[in-house]
């Protein structure tokens, strides 16, 4: 068996034993804390955990069998009316199945059954035969021009918007979207078409991209976050803006304040909801992330130290009562001002925790404790702001992306970089709009076929 090392054991050694012996300590506290991390008690996202190692709450084992119960609704899909289907087939028996005798008449309610079935998918091919007609006078020859609007290539608008969406919004392979056209669409293709594509649906999207940049300094709330990704092999960031009803995505080689300074520019004047990041530091008017902090406080709470353990504990209880008194706020079940009000003895006790960390001499709570309660000002600017407390809708606005990133690990140029912030940006915006993204941009890469802008993202335009 291991013999427990204690602080009566330690002293009996020597001067550098003892030193070697507690940075030995440390080091494996350090490690442990390490190995315990998790989605819940660190900044890990969920994607990291197995599923199957996640803690399932307990749940009482019902007397019913999963699935359907005995007696329940039956649900089904509603009936189109029959002048919306493609055919009515009216099926009449010959003959009485009793005695054989010869059936007429119609049956004033007949039992409706309608199957759903995928046409053949053969792609829409037109035909430009371009004359070349010599005059008459002058001898000179004179082509005919396209009409505005066709592309000097093969592939027409809704095709390129298809190929575009495929790559990004759900996630397919410049090989797997040619393939998927091949196979399924009969549209001969290969890589390197859909590669020109993508520049293609990219150069058509970016001024409504370019758009929406511009207006992210006018906006007053922002949530903000960013996530490692990697381009042509190097380290980059994505970088994600959210205001109310749109989104803009960057990628940049940089995780450092330049990227706020390039979008929000000297003129924002709103407040940022993020992390505890210190490059947002700068602008001065933050909301910390509650989410945040909560699995900071869990990871304390799950020290082997008695007197970290002690102080996570005590942070936890408020913070529960903080998430309480938001969800009935965001439901409508008191206003602003109440739940400002309801907040007032959490607010307190949270800072009088943060002081004993601070006066504690504990090395791991010191510091944090330090920092938190030195700009704790930005713990509470949700109560005086339309804002959430936490910095969700950004994370919830990455997931994609970081889905997309692990499955191309990145992109190989600044190009493909480009099409992954603008694709990004055009279907979160769509999302938060309510809008057919496919519609838009087969709109999109029509009007840039026919050197026009493409319709305006930007709400109130």
């Amino acid at each position: 068996m291991t013999p427990e090392i204690t602080e009566e054991l330690i002293a009996r050694q020597s001067p550098e034993a003892q030193t070697i012996i507690r940075a030995l300590l440390a080091k494996i506290d350090e490690l442990q804390a390490r190995l315990n991390q998790s989605p819940r008690n660190s900044s890990r996202p969920p994607s990291t955990e197995h599923p199957h190692a996640r803690p399932q709450r307990p749940k009482a084992k019902g007397r019913r069998k999963p699935g359907g119960q005995p007696g329940h609704a039956k649900s089904s899909r509603p009936l189109l009316p029959p002048d919306q289907c493609t055919a009515v087939l009216p099926l009449k028996p010959t003959a009485c199945r009793r005695c054989g005798r010869a059936l007429t008449g119609d049956d004033p309610a007949p039992l409706r059954h309608q199957v759903w079935e995928l046409p053949e998918i053969q792609p829409r091919v037109t035909e430009y035969q371009r004359h070349r007609l010599a005059c008459p006078c002058c001898g000179d020859t004179t082509c005919a021009d396209l009409p505005a609007g066709v592309p000097a290539g093969q592939s027409g608008p809704r095709l390129v918007a298809f190929a575009g969406l495929l790559m990004a919004y759900f996630r397919q392979s410049k090989r797997r979207t040619a393939l998927f056209l091949e196979t399924l669409l009969h549209q001969p293709c290969c890589p390197a078409l859909t590669l020109k594509m993508q520049a293609q649906v990219t150069a058509a999207l970016r001024p409504a991209y370019d758009d929406l940049a511009a207006a992210l300094p006018a906006e007053p709330h922002l949530g903000i976050d960013e996530s490692p990704t990697k381009e042509a092999g190097a380290k980059a960031w994505l970088w994600t803006f959210v205001a109310g009803l749109f989104t803009v995505f960057a990628v940049r080689g940089s995780r450092a304040a330049t990227a706020l300074t390039t979008f929000l520019t000297d003129r924002f004047t709103g407040v940022v909801n993020c992390d505890r990041a210190k490059m947002y530091w700068a602008i001065g008017r933050l909301q910390w992330c509650w989410a945040h902090l909560k699995r900071d406080f869990q990871a304390l709470a799950e020290s082997n130290d008695a007197v970290v353990k002690r102080l996570g504990h005590d942070l936890l209880r408020p913070t529960r009562e903080l998430f309480r008194q938001w969800s009935r706020c965001r439901d409508g079940t008191v206003s602003r001002a109440e739940l400002k009000r309801d907040l007032t003895p959490v607010r307190q006790q949270v800072e009088g925790l943060l002081l004993r960390g601070v006066f504690s001499g504990h090395p791991r709570l010191a510091g944090m404790c330090q920092e938190l309660y030195e700009h704790r000002s930005w713990l509470w600017t949700f109560l005086d702001h339309e804002i959430a407390p936490t910095n969700n809708a950004s994370e919830r606005a990455l997931r994609h992306a970081v889905i997309w990133r692990k499955l191309s690990f990145g992109t190989q140029s600044a190009g493909g970089s480009r099409f992954v912030e603008t694709m990004l940006t055009v279907i979160e915006t769509c999302r938060q709009q309510s809008r057919n993204v496919f519609a838009y941009v087969s709109v999109a890469v029509e009007a840039h076929f026919a050197d026009q802008p493409p319709p305006s993202l930007r709400p109130g335009v």
